[in-house]
């Protein structure tokens, strides 16, 4: 199990969040690609997929390891989506 707590990146943070912003983040068929298991390559859907990580350590484990893993991608994604320039004015 993981520590509880603020500093874990994982806290207060459940299963369906994090399944959620995976396939947000990369899609079915990516995630499917990443993690191999049968809820994400063959008609998958959050519900059937939260029921086998929820019975499946392992596959959990992997599947919050790649959570972990993409944190950063994720913000920055959000933040890359803004205008380029960042909001600076160029002077001549």
């Amino acid at each position: 199990m993981h520590a509880a707590g603020p500093k874990n990146p994982l806290h207060g943070i459940t299963l369906q969040m994090i399944v959620t912003q995976l396939v947000d983040h990369y899609g079915w068929e990516m995630l499917g690609r990443m993690i191999p298991i049968n809820c994400f390559n063959w008609n998958p859907s959050i519900k059937s997929s939260l029921t086998f990580l929820r019975r499946t350590p392992w596959a959990r484990e992997k599947v919050e390891a790649l959570y972990i893993d993409s944190l950063p991608d994720m913000k920055g994604g959000a933040e890359s989506s803004a205008p380029s320039g960042g909001g600076q004015e160029i002077t001549d």
